[in-house]
Order: structure tokens, then C-alpha cells, then sequence
């Protein structure tokens, strides 16, 4: 029986610098009949959970994440690192050449493990599980709209808790410590006007900003080794 080398545990770290390490994938939206599917390529950078881009076809191809990723990188830069799973068209010779041109580093999950690309997946997650997010999309137009509606709203109404609560605009813009300084005055504002409510002499914490994001720590790239 032929046996394969195993593949190795990525390890990527992003800083609070945006831009650094970007993580996308492809999902799969129910169309108007069963067995109809439309395919969505969404783009996020990994540090601050903001979404770069998301492109909505009827198929998916090495041609189309390449004019996908243009348009991203003419927008917000190249980014250091590409990180995605081994699909077909993620692993295209298409998109491995405009990376290479670029000088971009390109990382990739071993086969069959989700949890190599956790950023994509808690970002499908989050899609599938909001109430709005319908049985099925009638058109590709539809299931365009509705993208674009659900990129605005992640973007900068919602508050993610691996970044402190803030908003992935926010934290894409350089804007949490100014947040911050708000809600401490807010805080402050409360202590103030009801200080009855607070248990203790201190005001509550604030949610801080984590140093860096990973895919894999070196001390979980140990754990799952052994």
C-alpha cells in the first residue's frame, strides 16, 4: 500500500499591522432548485476578521479567484501571505502563479482538516447561522445582493469577540483604542449617575485587542504532534 508523507501543521501569525496575512475559501450557496448551487470566494484578513472581498459566481475556477484577488490587492494591498484549504481552484496553477508573481507567500491546511483555516470557517459559520440567511437564493443576482448586504454588516456593524468586541472595520482602520477610550467615558459616565450598580471600586474591563492571531501556536502545533 502506498503511504504519503504527512503534511505539515501550518503556523502563520498576524500582528495588529492590516493587511499582513489574508485567509479566504469557498463556500457553496443553495440556489433556486435543489442541486443548484452557487459558489462565494470570500477574502478576510486574519488579524483584524475584516472581509476584503467576496465574489459570487454560478461556477468556480482558477480564473475567477485570480480576478478576485486583483481586485482585492488593487484595493488593499498585497498582503504577505495567502493562506487557504487545497481546493481545486484554490491550488489552480492560475493562482499560484499571480502569487508567485506578487512574491506573496502562500500557505495551505493539510487535507481534510477544517480547523487549518479557522478564520474562513468561523466566517461560513457566522453566514449560515444568521437568522436572515435564507433556505435558498432565487438568483445569482439574489445571492449577490444578499452577499453584499452580509459583507457591510460584518464589516462594521458586528462586534467580534476575538478582537475585543470591536467591529473588523474598526480594528482594519486602526480605531480600537480610540474605542476603547469611549467606552471607559461611557463607563464612567454610568459609575456617576448609578454608582449603587457597581460591585466594586473599579470600572468593569474593557475588552482588550489580542497581540497577534494565529493559525496553529507553536504550543498547539506541539499538542497536536504528539
Amino acid at each position: 500500500m502506498a503511504k504519503h508523507k504527512p503534511r505539515s501543521i501550518p503556523e502563520l501569525e498576524a500582528t495588529a499591522a492590516a493587511g499582513e496575512a489574508y485567509s479566504w475559501d469557498i463556500t457553496k450557496l443553495p440556489g433556486p432548485v435543489k442541486g443548484k448551487y452557487f459558489d462565494c470566494c470570500l477574502m478576510v484578513d486574519i488579524y483584524s476578521r475584516y472581509i476584503v472581498g467576496a465574489h459570487v459566481h454560478a461556477t468556480e475556477s482558477g480564473l475567477l479567484a485570480v480576478e478576485m484577488m486583483k481586485e482585492i490587492f488593487g484595493v488593499h494591498g498585497i498582503p504577505q501571505v495567502v493562506h487557504a484549504d487545497r481546493g481545486t481552484s484554490i491550488t489552480s496553477k492560475t493562482v499560484a502563479a499571480l502569487l508567485s508573481d506578487l512574491e506573496v507567500t502562500r500557505s495551505h491546511s493539510r487535507p481534510r482538516v477544517s480547523n487549518d483555516n479557522p478564520y474562513s470557517e468561523s466566517l461560513f459559520k457566522t453566514l449560515k447561522y444568521i437568522p436572515q440567511f435564507p433556505e435558498r437564493f432565487s438568483s445569482l443576482g439574489d445571492a449577490r445582493q444578499f452577499m453584499s448586504e452580509f459583507v457591510q454588516w460584518y464589516n462594521h456593524a458586528h462586534q467580534c469577540s476575538g478582537i475585543g468586541l470591536n467591529t473588523p472595520a474598526d480594528v482594519h482602520f486602526g480605531l480600537p483604542h480610540s474605542v476603547a477610550a469611549k467606552r471607559s467615558q461611557t463607563l464612567a459616565a454610568a459609575r456617576a449617575r448609578h454608582p449603587e450598580r457597581f460591585s466594586t471600586s473599579r470600572d468593569p474591563k474593557i475588552s482588550a485587542m489580542p497581540e497577534a492571531a494565529w493559525i496553529t501556536k507553536p504550543m498547539d502545533r506541539v499538542v497536536q504532534a504528539a
